[in-house]
């Protein structure tokens, strides 16, 4: 996983928590709709000054966002470890 993915995702998480529409929260920061939608999408990566805004807009600290997009990459990571140590079972069709 990107960070752009799990920035993108935490921030429609937190969006979608509060109940907000996508034209909503971007007029709020001030960034058109189709952007904040490809940033979601992990489409584009924000400058540092697009994601104040648009943590702004959803009233989160962007350490907070980037803490919650920290802890989804170790956990995608885990995952991908976990999958990898899983062993393989072949059943022999006799």
């Amino acid at each position: 996983m990107l960070l752009r993915t799990a920035i993108g995702e935490e921030i429609r998480r937190n969006r979608i928590n509060q109940g907000r529409t996508l034209r909503d929260v971007a007029k709020s920061a001030v960034v058109s709709l189709g952007y904040l939608s490809e940033i979601e999408r992990g489409v584009k990566e924000p400058s540092s000054e697009m994601l104040t805004a648009i943590c702004a807009a959803l009233d989160i600290t962007v350490g907070n966002l980037v803490m919650a997009a920290g802890a989804q990459l170790q956990l995608s990571a885990l995952s991908a470890e976990v999958i990898a140590l899983r062993p393989t079972v072949t059943v022999n069709a006799a």
